[in-house]
């Protein structure tokens, strides 16, 4: 095990602890619900940003700081943000489809979300990660030129084989449809604490997809 493993599961373990402490979790649930988006950029900045380094770690054998770490940061905050707001959008479309039986089910937690989790799913994530996909591959374009950088070359630049083939095809439904369906039968109040946790694999997954493409390549 070397020092990098240690420094990341301490943070990780810090961040575990923050949350299951009784007066820091109570703490945690009033600042996400009075502070939703706030909240929700914080959580995908520092999680997600340690899936990345995660999955960094696991394809190259050893810790590094990749180029352009505060942007791709920041980035994974604008879609914690973004996510927040979606989170509430699909829950409340579904309930509001079942309460009307445009959707079967009635009252059962479990198909409430599933069809949650599969709508969003099928129709934002692919969005999300492709969004995700190009700004991540202009950040490394911008390291390697130094110079502008335009969109057809960023579009030339990913591999939207691999894209549609694994991330698409094989994560959608066999992780995150199941992964957000849990979620889903959680009170409200826990859905965040177990995004909190996901966005890690997210991070994880998207930058372990892209690396071995690279290698690949």
């Amino acid at each position: 095990m070397k020092k990098g493993d240690l420094i990341w599961a301490g943070v990780l373990a810090a961040v575990v602890a923050f949350l299951v402490t009784p007066s820091t979790h109570e703490v945690f649930i009033e600042f996400t619900g009075s502070h939703p988006f706030i909240s929700g950029f914080i959580k995908f900045f520092i999680l997600a940003t340690m899936g990345e380094l995660l999955a960094i770690r696991i394809a190259t054998g050893d810790w590094s700081i990749p180029h352009g770490i505060l942007p791709r940061a920041a980035i994974w905050g604008f879609l914690g943000m973004a996510i927040v707001l979606v989170f509430d959008v699909f829950a409340t479309g579904v309930k509001g489809a079942l309460e009307k039986g445009l959707l079967p089910g009635g009252d059962s937690k479990f198909l409430f979300a599933f069809f949650v989790s599969s709508l969003m799913n099928l129709t934002f994530a692919p969005t999300m990660m492709a969004f995700h996909r190009v700004t991540d591959t202009y950040i490394d374009l911008k390291h390697e030129k130094g110079g502008a950088v335009s969109l057809g070359d960023v579009v030339k630049r990913i591999d939207w084989n691999g894209f549609i083939s694994f991330v698409l095809v094989k994560t959608v439904p066999l992780f995150w449809i199941p992964a957000h369906t849990i979620t889903f039968m959680l009170p409200p109040e826990y859905r965040v604490l177990m995004a909190a946790m996901l966005s890690i694999a997210l991070g994880g997954i998207l930058a372990f997809a892209k690396k071995s493409a690279q290698k690949a390549a």
